[in-house]
């Protein structure tokens, strides 16, 4: 999955599952000020991006995750080090 795959899936899951609207899930919108997600909401994006990658997210590795741009580079780092089943 390329790192453009992932900012999609990521664009879809945050629209159907936060009702976000798509133009405002640009790489440097903030989770939290701009985007408007709590702490709940960030396990439940944890949750659908696990999912989507079919492997876990540990809580260290999204604790410092702050805009969609780092949720991406999260997501890229994992795929490239889990190995498939």
């Amino acid at each position: 999955m390329t790192r453009e795959e992932i900012y999609q899936q990521l664009q879809q899951i945050l629209f159907d599952n936060f009702e976000i609207e798509k133009d405002r899930i640009t790489l440097d919108a903030n989770l939290y000020t701009e985007l408007d997600l709590d702490s709940i909401d960030a396990v439940d994006l944890v949750i659908h991006v696990q999912d989507l990658i079919g492997t876990k997210i540990g809580p260290d590795e999204f604790k410092a995750a702050r805009t969609v741009n780092d949720v991406i580079d999260v997501v890229a780092t994992l795929l490239t080090t889990v190995k498939p089943a």
